[in-house]
């Protein structure tokens, strides 16, 4: 591929044509130039995450994407189901940037003094747009990194860490005392069992295999309960007995598992109570649905009794609830226990244009354990471990 001319930016977008087909795509933008309140940051790195995959391909199937050339740039096609295209029909022909958050170096900043605080400083960021070499933002968005502080450790302190720390927000603020979280082997997962090892709040985590519940367990975790087990369903209703569980947060979706944790939790309280009643117990047992790892349809029973919810959480609705000082505080617990509690692991890292390989994309949507993937723009700059 042609190289980037100098002083261009190469950023990643996804489109959905009229014919049905997404394209996920590079193109050279003109190099951003920053307001004075604003920064110019060199983006080093920036975390594959699933909410990212999710803007690239929707419903389009990522393992059926075919590689072509865009102009001199490579880019991937990949088309919708049929079924799926009205819901989608706001998105044709709208470019969307891709990426939510990076970590990477101030290299121009405005005038004003926040800005040019930062200038040659590491920095986290968020906003959008970061699956690019540079990225124009407010000086308010960043994170400045400690210099110690390597920079593939501040790539994911914002999608990760807040999710986490916003799932035991929402539990306290809800009156639950304890948590119930499924794929819970994930860097997402794994940060918050540390968390509520840490903060001494119990939390049930179910995953699909001996290996990733011997991996919590060593991360301290005291209930990791693997969903393929033959007698899974007596330790789902153990752990729920002995924890008193009542809120879930569900990363799977579709198929049984949430009710099946449902109906868990409804037959601990209907134990507890005095006298029978035809309506079930009336401890309120909340779902919280925040990824779909399976898109086929959600099953639920008719055992829960009348005293359950079932919803969907996501993190912007979370923040624009939350106070300015709750966000505050949780934005320095990150910053403090970055390298710790919110600490990412990252298996791969690649170029731009490796992500729009078609092998590479079928890897890291894949979601292994123990795989995650890290963008790096400018691998050459990115060097070993600071």
């Amino acid at each position: 591929m042609a190289p980037v001319s100098p002083g261009s930016n190469l950023a990643m977008f996804s489109v959905l044509q009229a014919s049905g087909d997404f394209e996920i795509f590079l193109d050279r933008l003109p190099m951003p130039t920053p307001a004075d309140t604003e920064v110019l940051v060199k983006i080093l790195a920036a975390p594959v995450n699933p909410s990212d995959t999710l803007l690239m391909f929707e419903s389009a199937d990522p393992g059926k994407a075919e590689a072509f050339v865009r102009g001199d740039l490579p880019a991937l096609r990949a088309k919708v189901a049929a079924e799926a295209l009205p819901s989608l029909e706001g998105r044709i022909g709208d470019a969307l940037p891709v990426g939510n958050e990076a970590s990477g170096r101030v290299i121009e900043a405005g005038s004003a003094p926040e800005a040019q605080a930062l200038l040659g400083k590491k920095v986290a960021v968020v906003g959008g747009a970061m699956y690019a070499g540079y990225r124009c933002l407010p000086a308010g968005a960043c994170l400045a990194l400690p210099d110690d502080v390597d920079v593939r450790d501040g790539a994911s302190s914002f999608v990760n860490p807040m999710t986490a720390m916003g799932f035991l927000e929402t539990a306290r603020r809800e009156g639950h005392r304890a948590i119930v979280h499924t794929a819970a082997a994930s860097n997402l997962g794994l940060m918050l069992n540390r968390l509520c090892v840490a903060d001494g709040i119990p939390l049930v985590n179910i995953v699909r295999s001996k290996e990733q519940a011997d991996l919590l367990r060593r991360e301290g975790a005291t209930y990791a309960l693997n969903s393929s087990d033959p007698d899974f369903g007596d330790q789902l209703a153990d752990a729920i007995a002995e924890t008193g569980s009542t809120i879930i947060f569900d990363a799977i979706a579709g198929g049984s598992l949430g009710g099946r944790v449902l109906s868990a939790m409804e037959l601990n309280a209907s134990r507890k109570m005095a006298e029978y009643s035809r309506y079930g117990s009336e401890t309120l047992k909340q779902l919280y649905i925040y990824g779909r790892l399976d898109t086929s349809p959600i099953q639920l029973t008719h055992d829960y009794g009348f005293r359950w919810s079932v919803a969907g959480w996501l993190l912007t609705h979370f923040l624009a609830s939350a106070t300015g000082d709750l966000v505050a505080k949780m934005r320095a617990r990150v910053a403090s226990e970055l390298t710790t509690t919110f600490a990412s692991g990252y298996s791969h890292e690649i170029t731009l244009e490796q992500a729009l390989d078609p092998d590479v994309v079928a890897a890291y949507v894949a979601r292994r354990t123990g795989e995650k993937y890290l963008i790096t723009p400018h691998p050459a700059e990115l060097g070993g471990r600071a």
